[in-house]
C-alpha cells in the first residue's frame, strides 16, 4: 500500500491524465471500447484536443457543458476535451427523466449539451430530447468530427506533442465535474467537485487498494459515468493509476455483459450488489475465472451475493461506501483487509466524527472532512450558485458504526428508521430479513402513517409468494424482534431502479401508494 500525498492532487484533471502519460508511456492500451476500439494514453490526449478545439468556438470558458452520453470513449474523450479547454462537464443522468433533467439545467445554468445521434436513436430517447430542445442547445459528437478542420487536426497533434503549451490553465481549486443527486427529495442537486476534489480521490483509492498491477490488470465497468462511482472509480481511477479499462454502455445487459468480462480478460470489476448478482446468475462456468476482486458500492451486499459468488468464482468482494459529496469514496476494503458486513477502512487523509442519534444506541450519523469533500451544492434556489460546505464537514445523513478495528459498517440512511411505538427500526434490517427468505426476488420496506403506533412498515416485494407468515416463521428462529416484522406486505411486479442500479425509493413509494 502505497502513502497518500495531498500536493499530488494540486492539479488539474487534464494535468493529471498528461501525467499519467508519462508515466506510463503515450503507447500504453488504456481504454477498451464496447466495440473492441482500443485507445492509447496517446490517442485519448490528441482526441481530446481535437475535439477541444473544434468545440471551442461554441462554448466560453468555464461554462458548463453539459455530458448526454453513456459509458464509453464517447463520455470520457468528452469528458477530458472540456477539461482540455477550460470547460466544465456536467454529466447528465440520460435515466432521470425531463423533469429532473430541467431542473439539472436551470441549478447549473447548462444552455448546451453533448451527446450522439447514435446513441439517441439505440437508446430510443427521440422524446425526450425534443421535450429538452426548446432549453438547450444539443452538440452532437458525429457532426462534430464531420466538421472536424484541419486546424483542429493540428491543435491535436501540437496539442498531444506539447499539451502544457495549449492545455487550459486550470486551478486545481476551480469546478472540474458537476454531478447531480437523484432528486428522490425534490429537485435534483448539483454537486460541484473541484479538480482536487476528483484527483484527491483517486491517490487516495491508490494509496490504500494494495494489490494493484498496472502492466497486467482490466478494470471492467459497466456504470454509468453521470454517477461518481462510474466517473472516479471507473474511469479516472484505472486511467490514473495505468489500468487498463474496459467500458460498457449499460449495466442492465446482464446476459452480454458476462461474456465481455472473459473477452477482455478481466481482473477488477466495478459493481453494485444488484448488478453483480445478475451478472452471477447469468454467466457461464469461467467468465469470472480471471477476475481477482470486484469493487462493490452504492449499496450494501448481500450475504446471497457473496454465496451466489462463491459457488461460481474465486473473487473476492470489495465492498466500498462512498456519496457524490465526496468524490465519491469514503472508505473500501481491501485485498488484504476484507471483512464481511463493513465497507472497511476509512481512505488516507479521511477525517470524521460520529454525532449521537435519538433512539440507535450503536453507532452514529457520520460527518466527513478530507480533500475529496465538495466544493458545495449548486441549486434551482440559488441557479449557477456554490454554497460551500459548513465548517469543510460533509454530512453523509448515514447511520454507522466503527468496529475496534477501525472497519466501518453502515447500518442505514437516518431517514430509514421507522418509529414504532417508541422504539427505532431500521428498514434495512427488514429488507435484509425479506431478502434471506426470498433471496431471488427484491424488496423495500417503506414508512407509512399509523392510527396508533405513529409510524408502521410495509415490504413492496417482487416475489409473488412473498407473504408476513414465512417471514415472521424465519424472524422468530433467527432471534429477530417482531417490531422489525412489516405490518403488511405488498407485492408488485418490479421494484423501480435509479439508473445506477440503486433502488428508486420515491418511485417504490409511489407504486406503492397506488396498490395500497
Amino acid at each position: 500500500m502505497g502513502k497518500f500525498r495531498a500536493s499530488r492532487a494540486h492539479i488539474s484533471v487534464f494535468g493529471a491524465l498528461i501525467r499519467a502519460r508519462r508515466k506510463f508511456g503515450g503507447k500504453r492500451d488504456a481504454i477498451i471500447d464496447a466495440d473492441d476500439r482500443v485507445l492509447t494514453y496517446t490517442d485519448i490526449v490528441r482526441a481530446s484536443f481535437a475535439l477541444g478545439s473544434a468545440m471551442k468556438p461554441a462554448t466560453k470558458a468555464r461554462e458548463r457543458i453539459g455530458v448526454l452520453l453513456p459509458t464509453g470513449a464517447g463520455s470520457i474523450l468528452s469528458f477530458f476535451a472540456l477539461q482540455a479547454t477550460g470547460r466544465v462537464p456536467a454529466m447528465l443522468n440520460f435515466t432521470a427523466g425531463a423533469h429532473n433533467l430541467l431542473a439539472a439545467f436551470k441549478a447549473a445554468q447548462i444552455t448546451k449539451v453533448i451527446t450522439a445521434h447514435r446513441f439517441i436513436k439505440i437508446g430510443q430517447l427521440e422524446p425526450l430530447i425534443e421535450k429538452l430542445s426548446p432549453h438547450v442547445e444539443f452538440i452532437f459528437l458525429e457532426d462534430v468530427r464531420d466538421a472536424m478542420t484541419t486546424k483542429n487536426k493540428i491543435a491535436a497533434v501540437l496539442g498531444s506533442a506539447f499539451p502544457s503549451l495549449f492545455m487550459a490553465k486550470t486551478s486545481w481549486k476551480k469546478p472540474a465535474v458537476i454531478l447531480f443527486t437523484s432528486g428522490t427529495e425534490g429537485d435534483p442537486k448539483g454537486v460541484a467537485l473541484s479538480h482536487g476534489n476528483l484527483v484527491a480521490n483517486v491517490e487516495q483509492i491508490i494509496a490504500h487498494i494494495d494489490e494493484l498491477y498496472p502492466k497486467t490488470d482490466v478494470v471492467f465497468n459497466p456504470l454509468p459515468t453521470f454517477h461518481c462511482f462510474g466517473l472516479t472509480g471507473g474511469a479516472l481511477f484505472p486511467l490514473f493509476a495505468g489500468l487498463k479499462v474496459a467500458l460498457y454502455p449499460s449495466p442492465l445487459h446482464v446476459k452480454i455483459i458476462p461474456e465481455r468480462i472473459k473477452k477482455v480478460g478481466t481482473t477488477i470489476l466495478f459493481a453494485t450488489d444488484t448488478f453483480l448478482s445478475r451478472y452471477i446468475r447469468s454467466s457461464s462456468d469461467g467468465d469470472f475465472k480471471t477476475i481477482r476482486f470486484a469493487v462493490c458500492g452504492a449499496e450494501q451486499v448481500r450475504d446471497e451475493t457473496r454465496n451466489l459468488v462463491r459457488k461460481k468464482s474465486d473473487m473476492l468482494i470489495l465492498e466500498g461506501y462512498g456519496v457524490t459529496e465526496t468524490a465519491p469514496v469514503i472508505a473500501v476494503n481491501q485485498p488484504s483487509a476484507n471483512r464481511k458486513g463493513t465497507v472497511g477502512h476509512f481512505l488516507p487523509a479521511m477525517e470524521h466524527r460520529i454525532d449521537p442519534v435519538p433512539g440507535i444506541e450503536r453507532g452514529g450519523r457520520l460527518f466527513v472532512r478530507g480533500p475529496n469533500v465538495m466544493m458545495g451544492y449548486i441549486t434551482t434556489d440559488n441557479p449557477g450558485v456554490i454554497q460551500p460546505v459548513e465548517d469543510e464537514w460533509h454530512d453523509t445523513g448515514d447511520v454507522v458504526e466503527i468496529d475496534e478495528d477501525g472497519y466501518v459498517a453502515i447500518r442505514g440512511r437516518v431517514k430509514r428508521f421507522a418509529n414504532i411505538g417508541g422504539e427505532t427500526v431500521s428498514l434495512a434490517v427488514v429488507e435484509n430479513c425479506a431478502c434471506a427468505v426470498w433471496p431471488d426476488n427484491q424488496h423495500v420496506a417503506l414508512i407509512r402513517p399509523d392510527p396508533k403506533k405513529g409510524e408502521q412498515i410495509v415490504l413492496l416485494s417482487d416475489c409473488p409468494a412473498a407473504n408476513r407468515t414465512d417471514l415472521r416463521t424465519w424472524a422468530q428462529s433467527h432471534g429477530v424482534s417482531e417490531l422489525s416484522l412489516p405490518r403488511k406486505v405488498v407485492i408488485t411486479d418490479d421494484i423501480p431502479l435509479l439508473g445506477t442500479g440503486k433502488v428508486d425509493y420515491a418511485g417504490s413509494a409511489k407504486k406503492l401508494d397506488k396498490l395500497l
